[in-house]
């Protein structure tokens, strides 16, 4: 113990007593530049979430999941309580000074008394005093303090994340809802149709110009067509079910909104190429952090306990046998007693504490990078997917015009008697899937735009625990 306690000694005398090691911030441990090739750009403003959001009905449920949602409640509630946690640490740098009064009466009988008589006795006193106050000569209760300081830090980032993540989860169950109840729609549309490609084939099946196969056919792509809308309908139930959660209470009625419109979510281009360090901006990135320098701040409460401890306990005000004699003169009184305390032999405790200390901020440090990588991907996906999307909706565009062409032509040539009524099922189901699957990608494509805007940290300040 001595051999270490030496240059600890000494580096206690040349910073002032601090035990704390010097923080230093990680190296990137991911690439310089996010995205493609180019000038990358940290010169980065993101809207608050009321700009993101054009649709007054999104905007509505947002904002009554911030009020109501349970695990949001949690998270500022963790602020408070790491925020209390803080003050206890600190309200150590302080000593406690507390009033105390004291009063005691005492009859003793005569065969105790000494006098052989009986006499009654008393004793008063009154006095300010601190107990087992610590004197911070190592900076073990600084490093406490700072300490439970970065966790305070940490938990008002992790708060943050959360909202910034209930913001997204709502937007996305509310464009789940809406594409399913699109997609619901295209399969009304279908049974429509369906059935009335039923009573076409039957009726032309009566009067001898198709054969009963065609009706069998039609009739099953009538019931393959109920149970595609039955599934949404199972799908929409659910949507409303997940966004229920998410606000805290019933999903209002809403009006018909459709994820074709882009203004649903805006976000402002965000530049293809950026600069890492835009990456600093993510509340898990600056919790992660907070964490290390918390971590590091340990190491200072361990280091700081191969050292002496003094602690001071004392009192000073008046005493006297008659409580009218309290504040006369010569009734002074007071105590004085301070203790110290050495470590000698721990059987090794105290370098193992050490030990725990770094090895969790070494720890500490690995959560950090691992952060830090996974914000680098999340963005690096959000911004290759912003321009694929836009290509495969292009595409699909495109397939659901064909397929709408395909299928007016198998209905014709089957009118005439060219084809089977086969054709006209293959083009409509077709259709069914190619209308389905635009709108989902034109999901998708504003699912991205909220994604990327959680990925970058979103526009939310800290919100303040009350």
């Amino acid at each position: 113990m001595k051999s270490l306690m030496t240059p600890l000694l000494a580096a206690a005398l040349l910073s002032g007593c601090s035990m704390i090691p010097e923080y230093e911030a990680p190296a990137s441990p991911v690439p310089t530049t996010i995205g493609s090739a180019g000038n990358a750009t940290d010169d980065l403003a993101l809207p608050e979430w009321q700009s993101l959001f054009n649709d007054p009905q999104l905007r509505a449920l947002v904002e009554q999941a911030l009020e109501n949602n349970r695990d949001l409640a949690l998270a500022l509630l963790d602020v408070e309580e790491a925020q209390a946690q803080y003050g206890i640490e600190r309200s150590a740098l302080y000593p406690d000074l507390s009033a105390s009064g004291d009063g005691t009466r005492q009859r003793r009988p005569a065969d105790l008394s000494g006098t052989g008589s009986s006499n009654v006795s008393g004793q008063y006193s009154v006095g300010l005093g601190v107990a087992a106050y610590e004197l911070d000569l190592f900076g073990r209760i600084r490093s406490l303090s700072e300490s439970a300081l970065q966790t305070y830090l940490g938990t008002e980032e992790a708060a943050r994340s959360a909202r910034i993540t209930l913001i997204s989860e709502v937007a996305n169950a509310y464009l789940a809802l809406l594409s399913d109840q699109q997609k619901l729609q295209i399969s009304e549309e279908t049974v429509s149709a369906q059935q009335s490609s039923v009573d076409l084939v039957t009726r032309r099946y009566e009067a001898g110009l198709s054969a009963e196969l065609s009706v069998r056919q039609a009739e099953i792509a009538l019931e393959s067509a109920r149970a595609n809308r039955a599934q949404f309908r199972q799908q929409v139930s659910k949507d409303r079910n997940a966004l229920s959660v998410l606000i805290g209470g019933p999903v209002p009625d809403l009006h018909e909104a459709s994820v074709i419109d882009p203004t649903v979510a805006f976000l402002a281009d965000v530049p293809e190429s950026l600069d890492a360090s835009v990456l600093t901006r993510r509340p898990d990135v600056r919790q992660a952090e907070f964490t290390l320098k918390a971590a590091n701040a340990n190491i200072g409460v361990a280091r700081a306990a191969f050292f002496p401890s003094i602690t001071l306990t004392g009192s000073a005000g008046t005493a006297s046998s008659d409580l009218s004699g309290l504040f006369e003169g010569g009734s002074g009184a007071w105590t004085f007693a301070p203790s110290i305390n050495i470590p000698i032999f721990n059987a090794g405790r105290l370098q193992a504490n050490l030990n725990v200390a770094e090895i969790r901020t070494e720890k500490a440090v690995v959560g950090y990078e691992q952060t830090v990588q996974t914000a680098f991907q999340e963005v690096a996906d959000a911004l290759a997917a912003r321009s694929f999307l836009k290509q495969q909706e292009d595409a699909q565009a495109a397939l659901v015009k064909a397929a709408e062409r395909s299928l007016a032509l198998a209905e014709i040539r089957y009118e005439n008697g060219a084809d089977d009524y086969l054709a006209v099922l293959d083009a409509r189901r077709e259709l069914l899937t190619a209308r389905q699957s635009l709108v989902e990608i034109k999901r998708l494509k504003l699912t991205n735009r909220i994604t990327l805007y959680r990925a970058l940290g979103g526009g939310e300040e800290a919100p303040a625990a009350s």
